[in-house]
């Protein structure tokens, strides 16, 4: 991870159009998600973070439900390979330990496993289908992180 990213946690009333702009352009433009699909309606009771190379350029997203999933992680093309998706994804786990939940899932784009496998994720059951693209199940444990 860029050790001088910048990252903090979000206020879905405050940042919500930065939120939104990220997520429009990688999920829906990019990838092409229904956006019924992408603005489901839980964005207001989630847990949000954001990161960038400094408070003025801020070009990731992330949420955490309070059921434990994180998830809508979402890093703008141009800063791709900096380190902020693992940013942002410490951030939620750091997030959801202050909230006492003792375990975190998340639905990875199979292209992406590898990345969570290093952040202590572990897939589980078979590959399925979401927003037509292939996912699959990945949890990670958070016992005796407090």
């Amino acid at each position: 991870m860029s050790s001088d990213a910048y990252t903090r946690l979000a206020h879905w009333n405050e940042d919500r159009e930065l939120i939104r702009r990220i997520r429009q352009t990688v999920f829906v433009i990019e990838q092409e998600v229904d956006p019924e699909l992408e603005w489901d309606g839980l964005d207001a009771e989630c847990i949000h973070a954001l990161a960038g190379p400094s408070p003025a350029d801020i070009v990731a997203t992330g949420r955490l439900q309070y059921d434990g999933k994180i998830g809508r992680m979402a890093v703008l093309a141009a800063a791709r390979g900096q380190g902020l998706g693992a940013a942002i994804l410490d951030r939620l786990v750091e997030a959801a330990i202050a909230t006492g939940l003792d375990e975190v899932y998340l639905h990875a784009q199979s292209h992406a496993l590898a990345f969570y496998e290093r952040h202590g994720f572990v897939a589980e059951g078979p590959e399925f289908d979401e927003a037509n693209i292939p996912h699959r199940l990945m949890r990670r444990s958070l016992r005796g992180t407090r």
